[in-house]
C-alpha cells in the first residue's frame, strides 16, 4: 500500500514537466519534422519526401553558410571558456564573502536587460560615429572614422558577451567545490602553476567545463539577434537563413527541414564533445 502511494507520488511529481515536455517540445518537433517531409506539388496540395533536405545539399550556399555557422559557433564557445575560466576561478577560489558575492552579481549584471537592448549597446560602441571610434580618433591612432560593425569580428564579440555568463556560473559551481588543500598538497610536492592546473584544476572543473560548453555552443548556433544585428544582411548565419524560409517567403517545408538540420548538427556536436571529454551528459549536469 505504501508503495502504491510513493509509485502515485512520483507520478504526481513527475506530471507538470512530462507534460510541459509533451505540449512544447515533442510535439512541436513531431509536427515540424512532418512539415519537412512534405512537399508542395500543387495549391494546397503536398506528397511525402525529402526533397527539402536534398535541396540544402545540392545548393552550396546553404551548407556553405551551415559549416560558418557551426565553425563559428565552436570559436565562440572556444574563446568563452579561454576568458570565462580565469574569471570563474578567480571568483571561486581568490576571492571570500562579499568581495564573491559582490563579483558575481557583477557578471549577472549585463542580462538584467535583453539581449536586444545589449546588442543595440554593442551597435553604439562599434558603429562608425560610435564610442570605440571616436576615442581612436581623439587619441590620434587612426585620421577618420572606423567602422568596426558588420564583420565576423564584431559577431564573434557579441556572441562570447552574450554568453559568458552561461560559462561562468558553472565553472563557478564546478570550483568552489575544489578543495584548497589538494592545490595546496601540489604547490608542497613541487608542482607549478601549470602543472597543478592541469593535473587537478582542470580534471576537476571537467564537468563545469563541458556543461558551460554545451550551453554556449547551442546558444551560439541557435542566436538570430547578435549575427543579424551585428554582422548586417549579409552575416550568413543559418538562423537568419530559416528566418527567411519562414517569414520572408513562406516557404516552411524547407525552413523546418533546416531547422531539424541545425538540431542535427547541435547533436553531433554535443555527442562529439562528451566522447572526447571521457564525460557522460547526466554526469556533467549532475555535478555542474
Amino acid at each position: 500500500m505504501r508503495s502504491d502511494a510513493s509509485r502515485l507520488g512520483l507520478y504526481l511529481l513527475l506530471a507538470p514537466i512530462l507534460l510541459w515536455l509533451t505540449v512544447l517540445i515533442i510535439l512541436p518537433h513531431i509536427g515540424l519534422f512532418l512539415v519537412s517531409i512534405s512537399e508542395k506539388i500543387g495549391p494546397r496540395e503536398y506528397e511525402t519526401g525529402f526533397d527539402n533536405y536534398a535541396a540544402f545539399f545540392t545548393e552550396p550556399l546553404y551548407w556553405r553558410t551551415f559549416g560558418r555557422t557551426a565553425i563559428m559557433s565552436i570559436l565562440a564557445t572556444v574563446l568563452t571558456l579561454l576568458i570565462g575560466f580565469p574569471i570563474a576561478y578567480y571568483i571561486a577560489k581568490l576571492t571570500k564573502g562579499r568581495t564573491k558575492t559582490t563579483l558575481f552579481l557583477m557578471c549577472m549584471i549585463p542580462f538584467w536587460v535583453s539581449e536586444l537592448v545589449r546588442t543595440f549597446g554593442w551597435m553604439i560602441l562599434l558603429r562608425e560615429t560610435g564610442v570605440f571610434s571616436n576615442l581612436l580618433q581623439s587619441l590620434g591612432l587612426v585620421s577618420g572614422p572606423v567602422e568596426m560593425l558588420y564583420n565576423d569580428a564584431a559577431i564573434m564579440v557579441g556572441l562570447v558577451y552574450t554568453s559568458i555568463l552561461f560559462m561562468v556560473v558553472p565553472l563557478v559551481t564546478t570550483l568552489d567545490s575544489l578543495d584548497d588543500s589538494l592545490i595546496e598538497a601540489g604547490y608542497d610536492l613541487g608542482g607549478t602553476s601549470t602543472s597543478i592546473l592541469r593535473e587537478i584544476v582542470i580534471p576537476h572543473a571537467m564537468p563545469g567545463i563541458v556543461s558551460g560548453c554545451i550551453v554556449v555552443f547551442m546558444l551560439s548556433l541557435g542566436n538570430y539577434l547578435t549575427p543579424i544585428l551585428l554582422g548586417g544582411k549579409d552575416s550568413l548565419w543559418f538562423t537568419g537563413m530559416i528566418y527567411t524560409q519562414f517569414i520572408t517567403r513562406f516557404n516552411w517545408e524547407l525552413g523546418s527541414a533546416f531547422g531539424f538540420l541545425l538540431l542535427a548538427l547541435s547533436s553531433l556536436v554535443v555527442f562529439a564533445g562528451l566522447k572526447l571529454s571521457g564525460q557522460s551528459l547526466s554526469n556533467t549536469m549532475g555535478r555542474s
